[in-house]
């Protein structure tokens, strides 16, 4: 999955509007969200960065449930970090290091460009690293705020324990899945628009 134009022109955007210094206000452990609080329905979605059917949800099946479903209002989609792994982990403490705003653009962007940064045959922790600093840095982010972001050990540990939360509380096994409305639900709502959009449809039935 190549990175698209469209994630690129994203990131530089989110970029451009960056206040200088943005780092220090950034609270890497608050809630990262799109779409109304006041949707009539939520849904966590338990994901990793480097899953290839979290990919294929943020990449075939979100634009449409963005457009239809979280920009008019009926959806909220709350992130919670679920990584399969430390690429997975190393990442999600980057995306959490930008600001709210960008977080968004920022995983879209992986996601679109997975098979760039997270499955190119023999790579190094090194490889990694620079490989996602590419779209750190097109999302604004200088090399030392990212390099103190892979060394926060506070946040790594707060990433660990959502996951471990998640399976302990919500049962969540893989990924993606999906607590929405308070109900658990597996990756096979993900494959396509027509089953989310039906799942979103008969928990919002149910209020």
């Amino acid at each position: 999955m190549p990175i698209s134009r469209r994630n690129i022109l994203s990131l530089v955007a989110a970029a451009s509007v960056a206040p200088p210094a943005w780092a220090a206000a950034v609270d890497p452990f608050s809630q990262r969200s799109i779409g109304s609080p006041k949707a009539p329905v939520t849904a966590i979605e338990c994901f990793s960065l480097t899953c290839p059917h979290c990919a294929h949800f943020a990449t075939a099946v979100m634009p449409d449930v963005k457009a239809k479903l979280v920009d008019t209002g009926k959806l909220q989609i709350i992130y919670h970090d679920y990584p399969l792994d430390q690429i997975a982990l190393m990442a999600a403490q980057v995306a959490r290091s930008l600001p709210a705003a960008e977080y968004y653009p920022f995983i879209e962007a992986l996601f679109a460009s997975q098979d760039d940064w997270a499955y190119r045959a023999q790579q190094t922790t090194q490889d990694y690293q620079n490989l996602i600093f590419k779209y750190a840095a097109l999302a604004g982010m200088d090399r030392t705020d990212y390099n103190a972001a892979l060394s926060n050990q506070k946040l790594a540990d707060f990433i660990t324990s959502e996951e471990s939360y998640a399976s302990q509380f919500w049962h969540v096994d893989s990924t993606p899945s999906f607590i929405i409305n308070g109900t658990l639900y597996h990756g096979d709502i993900a494959e396509d628009y027509n089953s989310f959009a039906a799942t979103i449809t008969s928990e919002a039935a149910k209020k």
